[in-house]
């Protein structure tokens, strides 16, 4: 991972429009720098607010990265790992002591849990169903699960799988409480389009989309693919398109012609979603995930799939919750409004008492955020004001409340909800870590699989005192970034002019003394411009700040001794 700078955004909400407007932006700007406080954005009514309530189940063990089915009310969770955070070394890597052999029958409401091995099964379906980062999705009555990740005693090697297998969900809850055989309630097929991990498995109305994800072959090793034992990593770059014709004994798969993009579709670990676009179709949405072709971050953009097509969502991007986590998507129809909801996870950015902080070690948080598309197709990222209570939600899920109203794609109705609250699901496992950054001191104990479960409520049209967080970036086109930060007094800001015209560029100390300034035209596009503070700056934190005809941005950044 790239891990050359961490910087503080954030963006003032005034327009500026004239020198005089300017130069009072500037003055209320220093103001707010004098109090070292700085809002990211403002709150916004919120169209409903959360509750968290947390449920503990006896004998439910930590579980992370898995997929699960349900069927009258009990959970089928099967793959995934035992263990927290991947260590660094080869050898400790997703080793298979952490990958979870049993399939595991959950009971939320009795508090029950039962369990069947997979040790009994042959081969085929038990490493595939032990594996990690299965892309999968529930259709009536039949889990599908594609991929995975993990070792394979008949290659002799870690792997990505390149099965499709259908688990028929009523029967095999039954057979496991039951302690009865499991194998009569799989079927399976190969097929090397099925060989991704880190992606995600999707439907539009009758076609499923595997969008995403890699083929990674071989152990991990982040000295990269030429080091020690060496490995494959192969980015799908696609949205693999096929519909499945299954009579209950045959699968049989066709393929459709697939979207294939290089860059919008280069993403894994991540977060797509089902929608409800403002036409009232059916859609997809991908959002964040990693890795950027150019350096090791994630993506900030988000990607749109409807049934035919496929496009980048304009003048968006995403700063929280950028890897897999959790997420909750629900349309209020009454006002053509699409709302996600994220829980938590690791992300490259997180809010610190109203000030945007950037963090390229891209750290566990604890941030619940909500992604809005409004009728008009535009969308915006608000901070809610309740937060998970750790560091938890990495690799996690949402499992929704059965008997609720919901769209074919699994899209909860929000106004068809008669409750003022309502209960709407459950938030289970993950990674929980005792430290936001561990990827690099990871022995194995800093972060472990967790079991912690909540209760998932939605109160209609919020409440007193929950005003969600606007953040202003997310609809910014000036993309604003520092590098590297901290620096020795010898950096660069790279900044995205919409239109040509003056900009102002200034750096200030944090008691308003100004350091540096600049003042010129720019052309429309992507600028770089570099920039060597005084000696005495060293030691210090700054503050940088570039100014247009319509917009504003501010970093805060360091100058190490």
């Amino acid at each position: 991972m790239n891990v050359t700078f961490s910087s503080i955004l954030f963006e003032q909400l005034c327009g500026i429009k004239t020198p005089v407007m300017r130069s009072l932006n500037r003055f209320l700007l220093f103001l707010f720098v004098g109090s070292i406080w700085i809002s990211t954005g403002t709150s916004q009514s919120t169209p409903f607010s959360i509750q968290l309530s947390p449920l503990s189940i006896p004998g439910l063990g930590g579980l992370q990265s898995y997929a699960f089915g349900q069927w009258e009310g009990k959970w089928l969770l099967i793959g995934g790992r035992l263990d927290g955070l991947h260590r660094r070394q080869p050898f400790a890597s997703f080793d298979l002591a952490g990958h979870n052999n049993q399939l595991i029958v959950v009971d939320p409401v009795q508090l029950q849990t039962w369990t069947s091995s997979l040790t009994a099964l042959p081969a085929a379906l038990q490493e595939p169903l032990q594996s990690t980062n299965m892309q999968y999705y529930q259709s009536g009555n039949t889990l599908y699960l594609t991929g995975g990740y993990g070792y394979s005693a008949t290659a002799a090697d870690h792997i990505t799988f390149d099965k499709l297998t259908a688990v028929d969900l009523p029967g095999l809850i039954q057979a496991i409480q039951n302690n009865a055989p499991v194998l009569p309630y799989f079927r399976q097929v190969s097929d090397e389009r099925f060989r991704v991990t880190g992606g995600k498995l999707l439907q539009i109305n009758s076609v499923y989309y595997l969008i995403g994800g890699q083929k990674f072959m071989g152990r991990y090793n982040p000295m990269g693919p030429t080091h020690g034992p060496g490995f494959i990593q192969e980015y799908t770059n696609q949205a693999r398109r096929f519909t499945i014709e299954d009579d209950g004994n045959d699968l049989i798969i066709n393929h459709l012609t697939p979207f294939t993009d290089e860059q919008l579709l280069h993403r894994r670990d991540y977060n797509a979603v089902s929608q409800i676009m403002p036409d009232g179709q059916e859609g997809i949405t991908a959002f964040s995930g990693v890795f950027q072709t150019t350096v090791d971050l994630p993506y900030l953009n988000a990607v749109n799939l409807w049934a035919d097509t496929y496009a980048e969502q304009p003048n968006f991007q995403q700063y929280y919750n950028h890897y897999h986590c959790a997420y909750l998507p629900a349309y209020e129809a009454s006002k053509n409004q699409m709302h996600t909801l994220f829980f938590g996870g690791i992300a490259q950015f997180y809010d610190s008492l109203g000030v945007l902080v950037q963090d390229n070690n891209v750290p566990f948080v604890k941030t619940i955020a909500r992604v809005t598309r409004l009728a008009d197709g535009s969308m915006a990222e608000y901070k809610l004001p309740v937060e998970l209570p750790g560091l938890l939600g990495a690799g996690a899920e949402w499992i929704p409340a059965e008997n609720l109203p919901f769209y074919p794609n699994g899209v909860l109705q929000l106004d068809e909800l008669s409750e003022d609250t309502t209960f709407v699901g459950y938030l289970f496992g993950g990674i929980a870590s005792t430290a936001p950054n561990i990827f690099f001191t990871n022995t194995g104990t800093q972060s472990s699989a967790s079991n912690s479960l909540f209760k998932v409520s939605l109160v209609k049209g919020g409440s007193v005192g929950s005003n969600d967080l606007l953040n202003p970036h997310s609809t910014s086109s000036l993309n604003l970034k520092v590098f590297p930060n901290p620096s020795r007094g010898v950096f660069y800001l790279r900044f995205f002019q919409k239109n040509a015209g003056k900009t102002d560029i200034w750096i200030r100390d944090l008691q308003g003394n100004l350091i540096w300034e600049q003042h010129r035209d720019y052309p429309e596009g992507e600028h770089t411009v570099e920039s060597k503070l005084p000696v005495q700056a060293s030691g210090r934190a700054y503050l940088i700040t570039v100014a247009n005809a319509s917009e504003q941005a501010t970093i805060k950044g360091l100058v190490e001794d």
